[in-house]
């Protein structure tokens, strides 16, 4: 009985060892999945208007510039429109200065150094069109005062609204 029993044992002992190594062998496994990433850039503009100094006006023709700086989202399109100021009477042909004792002093604002093209409000006719690149975009203004005006002594000043459409 006892070889039996260390049959027995060693048949249960290799059985165990054989089921062991016979086991599958499960292989790890991986899985995916997606993960979405989005934005939305949105189109923007801003724009600011320097001052343009004509300096002493002694009945002849001067000519300054002055600046409008745009910042609009890259790839944007827009437009600069110049109204035709506060001064009574003005148009964006002829603008007019007013003086601190009354009295106007003429003048215009051009979109080239030729001053050949006017720069007014319409869209498609007398404003500046532009694509933004997302950097300050320096805009020339050319203005001018015509010669032989006789305006009265005094400072005159004139605010003209300028307006990007984007």
């Amino acid at each position: 009985m006892f070889t039996s029993n260390k049959n027995r044992v060693i048949s249960v002992a290799t059985a165990a060892i054989l089921l062991v190594s016979s086991a599958p062998v499960f292989a790890s496994s991986t899985a995916t999945g997606s993960l979405i990433n989005t934005a939305t850039v949105l189109a923007s503009c801003t724009v600011v208007g320097s001052t343009i100094a004509f300096g002493n006006y002694t009945s002849s023709q001067v000519d300054q510039t002055g600046n409008v700086a745009v910042l609009c989202t890259n790839g944007t399109s827009y437009t600069i429109g110049l109204d035709a100021g506060a001064g009574t009477g003005a148009t964006t042909s002829v603008r007019k200065l007013s003086g601190s004792l009354g009295g106007t002093l003429n003048y215009a604002l051009y979109r080239d150094s030729g001053h050949t093209n006017n720069w007014g409000s319409t869209i498609g006719t007398d404003t500046q069109a532009g694509t933004g690149n997302g950097l300050i975009q320096n805009l020339t203004v050319y203005g001018r005062i015509a010669g032989s005006q006789t305006p009265l002594a005094g400072v005159y000043t004139d605010t003209v609204t300028v307006t990007l459409t984007y």
